[in-house]
């Protein structure tokens, strides 16, 4: 059980909500778990693939980055297993992914977007 918070705690938590609640978007990430999901938003915004990975090496994940209209604009594909050659999805991937790009980003707003598979039901 956490100990109870005076007053002054509670004040400087306030204070530091309200100083985040001003700060403007600036850096934005896109997790997306498929690549078919991912190439229609990469060519939208005209991302290009990073070639110097921010992530730990040997992981199969994919940054894709851009500005459009003075947004930093990141894209993360978890790419694919190496081991199957299918696209890495999945709850276990999308934590991982999702958390090591936060640290090394540290975006303003986190956006998690996909179809879930349904690309193929709708006969796309």
């Amino acid at each position: 059980m956490a100990p109870p918070r005076g007053d002054a705690s509670a004040a400087a938590e306030e204070a530091m909500l309200a100083q985040l609640e001003k700060r403007p978007v600036c850096t934005i990430l896109i997790i997306i778990a498929m690549q078919t999901e991912a190439l229609p938003v990469v060519n939208k915004f005209q991302l290009v693939e990073d070639p110097n990975t921010v992530f730990p090496e040997g992981v199969p994940w994919v940054r894709y980055h851009g500005v459009y209209k003075d947004l930093n604009i990141n894209l993360i594909w978890p790419g694919k297993d190496p081991s199957l050659g299918v696209d890495s999805v999945g709850t276990v991937s999308a934590s991982l992914v999702t958390y090591a790009s936060i640290q090394a980003l540290q975006p303003d707003l986190i956006i998690n977007a996909g179809t879930a598979g349904g690309f193929k039901r709708c006969g796309y």
